[in-house]
């Protein structure tokens, strides 16, 4: 076993999303999700706040309606070169970013390479936060749950789950946290593998369904559950397309209800998800996805 064997990411720092309705965009992170606009990057894309990192989001007005590139975080310079060297090892190419992209992404070092369906996947340390500039939601919540456990989590479609599994497993260090194996529909099965690099119950689901968008959705959780409640409100009033209504899942006992983006990828919004202790965690499976509620609009 040499020294990269063990080097993985710690936390899922921030995702880029190609957008064709940007002003929407804004609106919508602003006065839905609660999330603040931090400016524009040096690359254009606009920045998107939840805590005290210098940005969480970046908004790219490219069109694609979908996740763009993710950003996994590594404590510090040893982990960043062992990760790296573990990537090339498994031939895996990597390329280190310019100091523009460093500078776009807020980040004193990354570098970048592409999971096996072709997303642009970056390793970085040394993110920039402000804690001078305190985080200040546009709406009246309590605030996001992140610190060591990222910026919430995320769900991939991958047209290949074993390729898929064996670079967030093996490469990048992910355990595995559960599985739910579930019957959607007549005749269509669901296998969903839930996957965990932090306390977050987990940072990643991938799931082998077979559409063009890589994101299913992604996740931000609250620290309050009255925050879930007054923006479940907020969003039937506006007209904001459902995906699930209020429910609590199986798995991370989240209480949470889905919306839908202005890129028509779901975003899910929750509290109270249970953590992971890795010393005491016992993988089980389960074939439903939650305890109760989570029904969708009809049609």
């Amino acid at each position: 076993m040499t020294q990269h064997d063990n080097a993985k990411v710690a936390s899922l720092g921030y995702i880029g999303i190609g957008v064709k309705d940007i002003d929407a965009w804004k609106d919508f992170a602003q006065n839905v999700l609660g999330l603040q606009i931090a400016g524009e990057g040096p690359d254009g894309a606009t920045l998107l706040r939840m805590d005290e990192y210098s940005r969480r989001f970046m908004l790219h007005p490219t069109g694609e309606d979908d996740i763009i590139f993710s950003g996994f975080e590594v404590p510090a310079i040893e982990e960043f070169e062992a990760l790296e060297a573990k990537l090339n090892a498994a031939g895996v190419e990597t390329t280190r970013a310019t100091d523009e992209e460093k500078k776009a992404r807020g980040v004193v070092d990354l570098f970048h390479c592409k999971d096996p369906d072709g997303l642009r996947t970056e390793i970085y340390y040394g993110p920039k936060v402000e804690f001078e500039k305190p985080f200040h939601s546009p709406r009246a919540i309590s605030g996001f749950v992140t610190g060591d456990q990222g910026f919430g989590h995320m769900v991939l479609s991958t047209a290949d789950m074993a390729a898929a599994r064996n670079f967030y497993e093996n490469l990048l260090g992910f355990l595995i946290s559960d599985y739910i194996n579930m019957e959607v529909a007549p005749e269509f099965r669901l296998d969903l593998v839930f996957l965990h690099c932090n306390p977050r119950h987990h940072t990643l689901a991938l799931a082998p369904v077979p559409i063009p968008n890589r994101l299913l959705h992604f996740m931000v959780q609250l620290n309050n559950l009255d925050d879930v409640g007054s923006t479940l409100y907020i969003v039937r009033e506006k007209g904001i397309g459902m995906g699930m209504d209020l429910g609590k899942h199986t798995n991370d006992h989240m209480v949470s209800f889905y919306m839908k983006s202005p890129s028509g990828f779901e975003i899910e919004y929750g509290w109270g998800a249970r953590v992971i202790d890795d010393a005491t965690w016992n993988v089980v499976h389960h074939t439903s996805g939650s305890i109760w509620g989570h029904t969708r609009p009809a049609g």
